[in-house]
């Protein structure tokens, strides 16, 4: 089969023929129909992720499309469904995911990371039974490919973690995948949203979501803490940073109002460097500070609702344009660390 390959963290990315998988005992072969192309990506191509650790690697983790095979002990009736999958496949056995965490699974493996990912015909989705989630009439497999990491991400992120409620103030920094998901999660739940973003056609982009006001993430940290401050009336109730950055994790904790709550979804790997925190605010004021890690697949119910009630439009989510192919969805993975998001950009892996 066709699939996106790199040799070496930072190298080349090419196209090559690769060896079809082959469903291993309680797994599934899901045959493709588009994958999303994310900011994670990026990171494990730069080598901010140790658990890429076998070259050639096949980056993606989002991913949308059709059961072709499935192991021993899987159901066959799983064969020719649409389907989906969170981007941490977990384990199914261990008292973690019995508690319903799967997205926190000790034993994950994670497409794109751990095992060769979705940027390619076929991919494999190991335990089968706990992953797969069966896509519902009506909503695109297309447009479904972003759901397995920055929609659910956010999703879990404004609504489990965040316990957002109506009339509630959410200040979200960045306005890529996750951040453009969490602005309409927001609103569709009835807060009122500020997006903060170093783009301005990104956050004209939050605008037509629902954002009702948006600052220029350049600003100085005391100004853009002040600004969030003024709008909210004395702090926000809820920040979700989308970007990953120490500056930006700082900003969101420090625009809190007393007892609010700070969810952290963007990656922060030792990289980035360590974020400084205003521990004595979180302990004087009560803050919550929150790690959010994708979603487990018993969760997708819920967002699934939310697509189908109208509170999220995927396909306003969406990169303008057609899913670009597997050569040119290399080019763009390269970019990632230093041009500003449009949207979900999607890959069409028969490209």
């Amino acid at each position: 089969m066709r699939a996106l390959v790199y040799d070496a963290f930072g190298a080349t990315l090419y196209v090559a023929d690769v060896p079809d998988p082959v469903a291993p005992p309680g797994g599934a072969v899901v045959r493709l129909t588009a994958s999303g192309l994310c900011r994670s990506d990026w990171h494990g191509w730069m080598g901010h992720d140790s658990d890429i650790a076998t070259f050639p690697h096949v980056p993606g983790h989002e991913f949308a499309g059709v059961v072709e095979s499935v192991g021993a002990g899987v159901d066959a009736a799983w064969v020719g469904r649409p389907v989906t999958a969170p981007f941490v496949f977990a384990c199914g056995a261990c008292a973690v995911c019995a508690t319903g965490d799967g997205q926190v699974c000790p034993h994950q493996r994670q497409p794109g990371f751990t095992d060769p990912g979705s940027f390619a015909e076929r991919v494999v989705v190991h335990a089968a039974a706990t992953n797969l989630v069966a896509l519902p009439g009506g909503i695109s497999p297309t447009a479904a490919a972003g759901l397995g990491c920055r929609v659910a991400t956010a999703h879990r992120a404004v609504v489990a973690r965040g316990r957002v409620a109506p009339g509630e103030t959410v200040l979200v920094l960045g306005c890529g995948g996750v951040g453009l998901a969490a602005v309409q999660v927001a609103v569709g739940r009835g807060a009122r949203v500020c997006a903060v973003d170093v783009d301005a056609a990104s956050r004209a982009r939050a605008g037509s979501l629902g954002a009702e006001h948006t600052f220029d993430g350049g600003l100085p940290e005391a100004e853009l803490v002040a600004a969030a401050h003024d709008w909210s009336r004395g702090g926000v109730h809820l920040a979700v940073d989308g970007v990953g950055s120490p500056a930006t994790c700082r900003v969101g904790v420090l625009a809190l109002r007393r007892r609010g709550r700070h969810v952290q979804v963007g990656l922060l790997p030792p990289a980035a460097g360590s974020a400084d925190l205003p521990m004595d605010r979180v302990i004087g004021w009560e803050l919550d500070v929150l790690g959010s890690h994708g979603m487990a697949a018993a969760d997708y119910p819920g967002l699934l609702e939310d697509v189908a009630r109208g509170r999220l439009d995927l396909d306003a989510l969406l990169a303008p344009g057609e899913p670009v192919g597997l050569e040119e969805a290399g080019r763009l993975l390269t970019t990632m660390g230093r041009t500003a998001s449009r949207g979900m950009v999607l890959v069409d892996p028969s490209r």
